[in-house]
């Protein structure tokens, strides 16, 4: 397994080995350097996160010519043999990279239950709160100790289950940071560009606080801490006293600036979309640059409306999200590649349930977690392939089932994190990261 070496580890080593050499200009240069190799080449996951439950019979698993087949026509891929839905046209020409699951088979129709399932790994049951799988995945990849989290979540909208998007017993060191997420007031605006600005909520002091007045109140602040803790070192006091140094870590680190989006060329940002889904797109390319393990974005309830939700007018919602999907996946996969950083980052696109095959009678698709679709893509993954097989229905799986623990396993096995690893909870259980079986056909 591949870890971030972090600041204080290189600093260390690179000391280590000069001994008595004098620190001199063309040091922190050459630490730069191997500190950026380090971001490079440790290993990323990006969850494109489809909130509402999206119809794989109009996106990945197509049934032209049956009643439940719809409006949508498919078209050929750039891989033989596989086709997407004809409003997905970017992602079937780089599907040599992605590798489409067909076989979901889950237990939970529900919004809420699904949605902690699937990013869990565990149904929401007993009094155990589970970390999510981008939490998990941060805290075997390794956390960068400059200032961003290991963990991020953008666009989210956590209102069906906000267990499910938390670091649970792992805490608040892994809990991820949240930027732009919907159910948060004043976390998302329009600039004046027409962007959506996905902001980090209390990372800017106002202009009237000067480096002056932060700097005393940041040392009256660690005072009256340091007073505290010595009697109340466990519990509540200790895990925020964790978050506001983590805060304070943020606000003055250089890669704090990964956040603004603006820096970035405007046809760049064009190409990603005007929207939350494309700029947190971009947003997540900037944060795996700078170490970041996981990235989350969300696409659906977060970018207004119904989202996934389709139960009505499935067919005009659809079209709409999958170019908002295309657009915004596509150019990430094209920007990481052209970064060299696609080799170290895999992606996996997944809600927390499919749709019926059947229409229903408002022209809707409704909750379905008996045959459905998620896609991995990037690094690790045999892409160029369709695992797994649905009937000519779309109702049951004749093929390649998997389960929300076996899809997990198989990300963990792809980004080279074993499954089984056991994480303490609160009362010193182990628990494991999942209890599935990867898929080893969708493994490169």
């Amino acid at each position: 397994m591949s870890h971030l070496i972090s600041r204080r580890r290189l600093m260390s080593s690179l000391a280590a080995g000069f001994g008595g050499i004098s620190v001199s200009g063309w040091f922190p240069l050459f630490a730069q350097e191997q500190l950026a190799e380090a971001k490079k080449n440790s290993r990323h996951v990006i969850l494109l996160w489809m909130s509402g439950g999206p119809s794989q019979t109009d996106t990945w698993d197509l049934k032209p010519g049956h009643a439940n087949g719809g409006e949508f026509k498919e078209i050929q891929t750039a891989s033989p043999g596989l086709r997407f839905s004809e409003h997905l046209p970017k992602l079937a020409a780089l599907s040599d990279n992605l590798a489409v699951l067909r076989g979901l088979t889950t237990r939970e129709g529900d919004h809420g239950r699904g949605t902690y399932l699937m990013r869990t790994g565990y149904s929401p049951m007993g009094p155990v709160r589970h970390p999510s799988i981008g939490s998990s995945l941060a805290n075997q990849l390794g956390a960068p100790e400059f200032g961003l989290p290991g963990c991020v979540s953008v666009g989210a909208f956590r209102t069906f289950n906000e267990d499910a998007f938390g670091a649970g017993f792992l805490g608040p060191k892994l809990q991820p940071l949240i930027v732009g997420a919907s159910d948060m007031p004043g976390a998302m605006t329009t600039g004046g560009d027409g962007f959506p600005q996905l902001r980090v909520q209390g990372m800017n002091r106002p202009e009237s606080i000067t480096d002056v007045r932060m700097d005393k109140r940041l040392t009256m602040w660690k005072n009256l801490q340091s007073g505290f803790l010595a009697t109340h070192p466990t519990g509540a006091p200790k895990s925020h006293n964790m978050i506001y140094e983590g805060a304070v870590r943020l606000m003055n680190s250089e890669d704090a600036q990964a956040f603004d989006l603006s820096k970035e060329p405007t046809e760049l940002r064009e190409a990603y979309g005007r929207n939350v889904f494309g700029q947190g797109c971009l947003l997540a390319r900037r944060l795996i640059e700078r170490g970041v393990s996981f990235v989350e974005v969300s696409l659906g309830t977060s970018s207004g409306g119904a989202g996934w939700d389709t139960h009505s007018d499935n067919f005009n919602a659809v079209k709409s999200l999958s170019l908002d999907l295309d657009n915004g996946w596509a150019t990430l996969m094209k920007d990481l590649s052209d970064r060299g950083l696609l080799e170290s980052t895999t992606i996996l696109w997944m809600g927390e349930f499919g749709r019926t095959p059947q229409i229903n009678g408002t022209n809707g698709r409704d909750h379905f977690p008996a045959a459905w679709s998620a896609v991995l893509a990037g690094a690790g993954i045999a892409g160029g392939q369709a695992y797994g097989r649905t009937s000519e229905s779309g109702m049951a799986v004749e093929d390649g089932q998997m389960s929300a623990e076996d899809l997990l396993a198989t990300l963990c096995q792809a980004v080279g994190v074993d499954e089984k690893t056991a994480q303490i909870n609160e009362n010193g259980r182990p628990i494991r990261i999942t209890e599935g079986t990867a898929a080893k056909a969708v493994l490169a």
